[in-house]
C-alpha cells in the first residue's frame, strides 16, 4: 500500500495557494516538500502541521492507495 497526497494538491488549489505558500506558512523545508510531491512517506509531525495550516484533517489531504507498492 502507498500513500497519496493529491488530495492536498486539490485542497490547495480550492484555497488559491501554491505549494511555495505551505512551504512557508509550515515552515518546511524544500526536501520535505519534494517528498509530498513525489508521494513519498513523510513523518505524522509533518502531517500535523499541514491539517493545523489548513485546518483540516488527516483523511482531507492523503489516502493511503491499496495495490501500488510502494518504491524502497
Amino acid at each position: 500500500m502507498a500513500v497519496c497526497y493529491k488530495k492536498l494538491w486539490k485542497m490547495l488549489i480550492d484555497k488559491d495557494m501554491i505549494k511555495k505558500d505551505l512551504r512557508l506558512q509550515t515552515g518546511f523545508s524544500t526536501t520535505t516538500m519534494s517528498k509530498l510531491s513525489k508521494d513519498e512517506n513523510v513523518s505524522m509531525d509533518v502531517l500535523e502541521k499541514i491539517c493545523s495550516v489548513l485546518n483540516c484533517d488527516v483523511g482531507d489531504i492523503m489516502e493511503f492507495v491499496p495495490g501500488k507498492k510502494e518504491e524502497p
